[in-house]
């Protein structure tokens, strides 16, 4: 990967998760209900998992996506089923309270684990490989998911904050 290509990358990373997703969402409600520390394990587990992700996928999954396109709806079906499950369960939730029994915020692995089935990780992590890595070096896939690794925290960091911010309203 050229020096030239990072710059944009570093844009395109940014703009995919900068704006608003299930994982921004979720930690921007961590934050408020949690609070900012609290919400860390959450943060690091995103960044975390969404690294590993597109990793993987720059190391051969997307070889194997392209070899047999029938296992991109299979992940296309199972995400879209998974977030009409979870804005089911956003519609008919109840407040949460911090003393509630149980009322913690998401775990490291938890958060980790959602990625495999949060639609725009695939979406932007597939995009960002083929755009920014067309030749599939191991290299460029590494600096890829350093940087949704990276940037990615940053952003949610973000979010969190915002969520702490609402948390007085």
């Amino acid at each position: 990967m050229t020096i030239e290509i990072l710059l944009p990358l570093f844009l395109f990373v940014f703009a995919a998760t900068i704006t608003p997703g299930p994982n921004n969402i979720m930690v921007m409600t961590s934050g408020a209900n949690f609070g900012f520390e609290r919400s860390l394990p959450h943060l690091l587990g995103i960044s975390g998992g969404v690294s590993g992700i597109v990793l993987v996928m720059g190391l051969g999954l997307i070889t194997l996506l392209d070899a047999a396109p029938f296992l991109v709806g299979l992940f296309e079906l199972a995400s879209v089923l998974y977030l009409l499950w979870l804005a089911y369960r956003i519609a008919t939730a109840q407040a949460a309270r911090n003393s509630a029994a149980g009322a913690r915020p998401l775990s490291f692995v938890g958060a980790a684990a959602f990625q495999v089935i949060n639609p725009k990780v695939w979406a932007t992590g597939l995009s960002a490989i083929t755009l920014f890595d067309p030749d599939r070096s191991t290299g460029s896939a590494m600096i890829i998911a350093a940087a949704y690794g990276v940037i990615g925290l940053l952003s949610n960091v973000i979010w969190a904050w915002a969520g702490t911010v609402l948390r007085g309203w």
